[in-house]
C-alpha cells in the first residue's frame, strides 16, 4: 500500500540523454536537460503500465530518456521514462476504471484550501492527504483568502487547523495581501519540488505570481453564479522558482481525489492517529468499524471518523 512503487520499464537498447518532463500537453513533452535546454518531446512507441490503467503514460517530473527523433530535426523520442520515487495519482475525470499521474518524484505536496469562495470541504481535504500517505508525499494544507473570511468564521476554521496540527501535519494560513504570510509560503518551497493544487479558485495561481510574479500565471474571479473558479491551468506544468532545485508542479483544478489501488485492510495505515493503534486491536482483520475490542479508532476525530467510514466504501 504505502510506498506505491511505479515503474516503466523499456528493453530498448540504444542510450538516450537524461531529463525531466516539465509539461505535458497530451502528445507533446517538453523535456528539460541538465544545462536548462528544453526539447519537445513524443513518445516513442507504448509503455506499458504493471497493475494501473493510466490516462497518462507519462508525467510531470517524470524522469526520461530522449534520442533525436531525426538527424537535423530538434525534437526528440522518449525511448525510457525511469523508475518513480513517488507520485500524487486520481480517478481519471473522462475514464471509467482508470487514473490520472498528476505528478511524479515530488518532494512534497501543498493543498490550497479556502474557507468560502470556493468552500474546501474536511472531506475533500481527508482525501488528499490519504493520497499523499499512500503514495509517501509528505503534506502541507494552506488556508488561503484569510483576508477575506469574516472573526466568526475564523473562529470556526481554528479547531479544523488545530486538528490537522494535531494529527502531524504542517498547516499554514496565507493572503497575497499578507506580506508575513507570502514570506512563509516562499520558504516551505525553498529547494524543493512541491506539487501546489486544489480546487479551481481558491487563489493557488495568485499566490504563486505573488511569490514568482515571472511566471505571469493566469487567474481568473470567482463565478458568482456558482461560487468557483474557472480552471486557469489546462495541464500541469513545472517551474524553476531558482537555481537552487526549488521547483513547483501547477495543476488545472481538482475537483475531486478517488481511491486508486486500496484495500479495505489498509485504509487506516492512511491516517495517522489511527496507525499508532494498529496491532492492537483484539482481530487481526480489524478494519474499525464495528468490531468489539477495537482500539484504533479510540482517538479519532468524529469527522475524520466518518471520513474514513465512506473512503472504506470505496476501496477494494
Amino acid at each position: 500500500m504505502g510506498n506505491k512503487k511505479h515503474k516503466s520499464k523499456n528493453t530498448n537498447p540504444e542510450e538516450g540523454k537524461k531529463g525531466r518532463v516539465i509539461r505535458s500537453t497530451g502528445s507533446w513533452y517538453d523535456v528539460q536537460f541538465e544545462d536548462y535546454t528544453l526539447v519537445k518531446c513524443r513518445l516513442r512507441g507504448k509503455f506499458k503500465n504493471k497493475g494501473i490503467k493510466l490516462t497518462n503514460p507519462i508525467a510531470v517530473g517524470d524522469w526520461v530518456e530522449v534520442i533525436p527523433e531525426e538527424k537535423g530535426e530538434d525534437t526528440g523520442l522518449i525511448i525510457n521514462i525511469e523508475p518513480r520515487a513517488n507520485y500524487i495519482i486520481r480517478r481519471s475525470s473522462r475514464k471509467i476504471h482508470f487514473a490520472h499521474i498528476i505528478a511524479s518524484n515530488l518532494d512534497q505536496a501543498v493543498l490550497i484550501a479556502t474557507l468560502k469562495s470556493p468552500r474546501t470541504s474536511t472531506g475533500f481535504i481527508d482525501r488528499f492527504l490519504i493520497t499523499c500517505e499512500a503514495y509517501d508525499i509528505p503534506a502541507v494544507i494552506v488556508f488561503n483568502k484569510m483576508d477575506l473570511i469574516s472573526e466568526t468564521d475564523q473562529t470556526k476554521l481554528q479547531p479544523i487547523i488545530d486538528l490537522y496540527k494535531e494529527i502531524g501535519y504542517q498547516v499554514l494560513t496565507t493572503s497575497i495581501h499578507d506580506e508575513a504570510s507570502m514570506t512563509q509560503f516562499n520558504e516551505l518551497l525553498k529547494s524543493k519540488v512541491s506539487l501546489v493544487t486544489g480546487h479551481s479558485g481558491v487563489g493557488k495561481s495568485s499566490i504563486i505570481n505573488e511569490i514568482a510574479p515571472d511566471l505571469d500565471l493566469r487567474t481568473n474571479e470567482i463565478s458568482r453564479f456558482s461560487d468557483k473558479g474557472t480552471h486557469t491551468t489546462t495541464f500541469a506544468e513545472m517551474h524553476p522558482l531558482d537555481e537552487e532545485g526549488t521547483y513547483i508542479v501547477d495543476t488545472p483544478g481538482i475537483k475531486e481525489f478517488g481511491l486508486i489501488d486500496m484495500k479495505k485492510s489498509e485504509l487506516a495505515e492512511c491516517f495517522p492517529e489511527m496507525r499508532s493503534y494498529l496491532g492492537e486491536c483484539k482481530f487481526h482483520n480489524c478494519i474499525h468499524v464495528h468490531e468489539p475490542g477495537c482500539e484504533a479508532k479510540q482517538d479519532i476525530d468524529e469527522e475524520r471518523y466518518y471520513s474514513y467510514l465512506l473512503l472504506l466504501e470505496e476501496c477494494e
